[in-house]
């Protein structure tokens, strides 16, 4: 039974949460070999020789049984599950190149949130269009509110293993589960990556309400209101309105948009203070999801005639060079209506 088995697994991308996982990963017994889809020596080096990766962990010292490569054909070669961990834009290509190298049949898991531009398509679509049917046994999703620098130092974190088969869904549960990390699952797999995706748009106008120096009362108003956009919009899409009352809906909701460790928090927080998207993302140094997927969610809220307000403010401000003062305070005095 796959209860106890110890499985090979290629863990694709090294950044944060790649890491955070891989870190997860091995210290449950299973034997990881994690891919830098950057073709950097130091990086592989530094993680096989030193057991760190500095650039996103200053004090963590990573199990010995997590190899790295930037090889990815290596990185798969064995492997009986795949687990993608990296930035939305990227899932196409990347997929494409697993379609080439898979020669028998692998579980796919992702672990990013987002919407690809332009299509519009969730990230398990991306993978299922790519990878050919003979090649995976299935796609599981893996969300929740977690964040890397948390679970690195063994902090309690419940996320949600979620896939239209639920013997996958399952084994992934086992693959990560342990004493501080709790897997739960889901078949809902629309509902769990329309959740992760949109709430990172509500962590911005979260962010940019805290740049702006506004309080909690504030805060806790669009945190709320942006649950019931997410909500419309996910159910006119498929999704089953409880879901978002869960880990991967409420949950990530709130962690992401009340923490400094959040990207999307921090991306708001500098836009409020004045900050332009290029000084954003050059101070942050990373992939800010929020600010990709807020295209997507505005043009599929206009699709399915979906009113998305802190969206579309969010939007105006990132892309329409909005005043962020006063786009937030003309949110804020929309016409009143019942809750």
């Amino acid at each position: 039974m796959y209860q106890n088995k110890q499985y090979k697994v290629a863990v694709l991308g090294a950044g944060s949460w790649g890491m955070a996982l891989s870190k997860v990963l091995a210290e449950n017994g299973h034997e990881v070999k994690i891919w830098s889809r950057f073709d950097s020596r130091q990086i592989v080096e530094e993680i096989n020789n030193d057991h760190t990766n500095k650039r996103y962990f200053k004090e963590a010292v990573f199990p010995e049984n997590i190899q790295a490569t930037y090889d990815l054909k290596e990185a798969i070669n064995e492997a009986e599950i795949i687990v993608i961990v990296i930035p939305t834009a990227g899932i196409r290509d990347l997929s494409h190149q697993l379609n080439q190298i898979i020669t028998e049949p692998k579980i796919i898991v992702h672990a990013s949130k987002g919407l690809e531009q332009g299509t519009h398509d969730r990230i398990s679509k991306i993978i299922e269009e790519e990878i050919e049917t003979d090649k995976r046994q299935g796609v599981v999703v893996l969300s929740g509110p977690s964040h890397a620098e948390e679970v690195v130092v063994k902090d309690l974190t419940s996320i949600t293993s979620a896939s239209e088969n639920e013997d996958l869904a399952k084994i992934i549960q086992y693959l990560f589960m342990n004493d501080y990390f709790r897997v739960y699952r889901n078949t809902d797999v629309i509902g769990v990556e329309l959740g992760a995706a949109l709430k990172n748009i509500i962590a911005i106008g979260a962010g940019a309400l805290k740049g702006l120096g506004y309080g909690d009362n504030a805060i806790a108003a669009l945190v709320t209101r942006g649950l019931a956009e997410i909500t419309r919009l996910g159910v006119a899409l498929g999704a089953e309105p409880r879901t978002f009352m869960g880990l991967s809906g409420v949950g990530d909701l709130i962690v992401t948009s009340t923490s400094i460790h959040s990207r999307n928090w921090q991306a708001g927080k500098l836009i409020g203070e004045g900050y332009s998207l290029d000084d954003v993302y050059s101070k942050i140094g990373m992939a800010i999801e929020g600010l990709s997927t807020v295209i997507a969610a505005k043009e599929l809220a206009e699709h399915c005639k979906i009113e998305m307000p802190i969206t579309d403010a969010i939007y105006q401000v990132a892309y329409e060079d909005a005043d962020v003062s006063s786009t937030i305070l003309e949110l804020m005095r929309r016409e009143g209506k019942a809750e």
